[in-house]
């Protein structure tokens, strides 16, 4: 199991429930230091780990690390960042980033791997995507739009993997803002039905979606009638998404942005 972004937040979390379930597990952070400690804590509780510090928004250097990997037969795209900006006080810089680690990488974990997979004919590839891939947000128009793109490019990798006849499998997540740093600040209107969620379920749940076979985890469950709501007009969705604070979730928007240095993606969509 390769887990990018593995060096904090539910990437760490994944690795280590991932290694209790007996998984040997690949750590791969930007920030070296980082997942070097996920995989000495893995190996301090007897399990199996390595780690390698790895930008994922390159492809040359997705390419070079993954052969260094050897065959892999879970990978886990979980890198993410956000600018949490409105679009005119987004830097350039911040929005390329943003595509490049949430939408393009995807893309070069997958080309990297998938390969294997096929020869073998077995393993999963994950997408850990957002909430925020199902409906737009304000203050996210990067971050969503990058995570539009990585429901959209999971969806159409699952199809092409089931014209082939293949056992490989895709499995995309979609969770609301989950409590870890990356969203620091962010705030629910209605905790019963969108609470801000814990992130060790969320972990739980991504490893128990790998084991099952599952094709798609979307938390909370309230977020799965989004289909049925967009069947509203327009003006209609919008009230709607709006009466549950939604647009105003990122208001007090504190958390690390993509312009921030930091591990790529130590944190995903929370």
């Amino acid at each position: 199991m390769l887990i990018t972004g593995g060096g904090s937040g539910i990437g760490r979390l994944m690795a280590l429930e991932g290694a209790r379930r007996g998984a040997e597990v690949i750590v791969w952070d930007l920030d070296e230091a980082a997942g070097a400690r996920v995989a000495g804590e893995i190996d301090a509780r007897g399990g199996r780990a390595s780690s390698a510090a790895v930008d994922v928004s390159r492809h040359d250097e997705v390419a070079a690390s993954a052969r260094a990997a050897g065959d892999v037969d879970v990978v886990i795209s979980n890198a993410g960042v956000v600018t949490g900006a409105p679009l005119l006080e987004a830097s350039e810089e911040g929005i390329e980033r943003t595509f490049r680690v949430n939408a393009l990488a995807p893309y070069w974990i997958a080309r990297a791997f998938l390969p294997g997979m096929l020869a073998r004919n077995r393993g999963t590839v994950v997408t850990v995507a957002s909430a925020a891939g199902l409906v737009g947000v304000a203050r996210q128009t990067d971050y969503a739009g990058s995570k539009w793109a990585a429901v959209g490019f999971t969806e159409s990798l699952r199809a092409e993997l089931r014209a082939q006849g293949s056992q490989v499998r895709t499995l995309v997540v979609c969770p609301y803002y989950i409590d870890t740093g990356m969203f620091a600040g962010v705030r629910t209107r209605v905790p019963a039905l969108l609470p801000i969620l814990r992130p060790e379920r969320v972990a739980e749940r991504v490893i128990d979606g790998i084991e099952r076979g599952r094709e798609q985890i979307v938390m909370p469950p309230l977020v799965r009638v989004l289909p049925v709501v967009r069947a509203l007009p327009v003006r209609a969705f919008d009230a709607v998404v709006d009466a549950f604070g939604v647009n105003r979730s990122m208001d007090e928007f504190t958390g690390r942005p993509a312009d921030a240095p930091h591990g790529s993606g130590s944190d995903t969509p929370r």
